[in-house]
């Protein structure tokens, strides 16, 4: 396995890996990998989908989405899908997966399918160095916060802005620090499509100081960009980074396969000093 860092804040590509047979001491150095660079990009795998199902059980427990039609023959898979006649996408804003659960996905794997000839990328942002990069007195107010979570802008946008999305609609609380389940380094963990408000603290009240973290969190120093190439494969640690799909593509197909795995309960992070 050979890994090479993508951007000095997240982001490696691992090569010499054959996703399809990959041995246990393989597996825990992926894992590895993940949590340390955050984004994981595996290029050139023919990843069959019985072989995606079986390296999503190794990290864990398959969460369902309920928002994304499911591969018809192999229902634990979710299709993103985007036909040649849209101009919006799903995830084209910044987010993390499954904020607005109890217990948020731990990560995400994508394998491409069909590609469009131009465009598409990911583009992926650390939490890990947006908290750094704050100031220690924001860091400080922060870590005694926590922050309100809703689905309801996929509900929305799932249904219908006039439905009754209340069947879809779920909201939860997470700290607005949290300390990573594996390493325990302080993350910030709020984000622009599912973070609601501050706890205790009224929308408008929420609302300037929330605005700030999302752009701090996504300046372009603690990022980096998936190039989708056939045969790509990338896996993302939830509780590490954000994600925005770019929409770039307009009258082409996209498809990819993406399975998400459960996490858990996410701890408030607290300095040792």
């Amino acid at each position: 396995m050979h890994i090479t860092k993508l951007s000095g804040s997240l982001g490696a590509v691992i090569t010499s890996i054959d996703l399809n047979a990959l041995s246990d001491d393989g597996f825990i150095s992926l894992r590895d990998a993940l949590f340390a660079h955050g984004v994981v990009v595996i290029p050139n795998q023919s990843l069959t989908p019985e072989a995606h199902i079986e390296l999503a059980k190794r990290f864990g427990t398959i969460d369902i989405n309920r928002f994304f039609t499911p591969v018809a023959s192999h229902p634990n898979i979710a299709e993103v899908r985007t036909s040649p006649d849209m101009t919006r996408v799903i995830g084209g804003t910044w987010h993390t997966d499954h904020s607005y659960d109890p217990a948020p996905a731990m990560c995400s794997i994508l394998a491409a399918r069909t590609l469009p000839p131009f465009g598409g990328d990911t583009l992926f942002a650390s939490m890990a160095a947006a908290y750094e990069g704050l100031s220690d007195g924001l860091k400080a107010t922060l870590r005694d916060l926590s922050a309100v979570h809703s689905d309801g802008s996929f509900a929305d946008s799932k249904v219908g802005i006039d439905a009754d999305t209340s069947a879809f609609r779920a909201a939860t609380k997470h700290p607005v620090v949290i300390a990573h389940p594996d390493t325990g380094a302080p993350c910030l963990y709020v984000n622009g499509d599912f973070t609601v408000q501050f706890e205790g603290w009224s929308i408008e009240e929420s609302a300037p100081l929330l605005a700030m973290l999302y752009a701090h969190a996504t300046r372009p120093e603690y990022t980096c960009r998936i190039v989708w190439k056939e045969g790509s494969v990338a896996i993302w640690d939830n509780r590490l980074v954000q994600h925005f799909a770019c929409a770039d593509y307009a009258g082409h197909a996209r498809l990819m396969h993406r399975i998400t795995v459960e996490g858990t309960p996410l701890l408030r992070y607290r300095s040792a000093s």
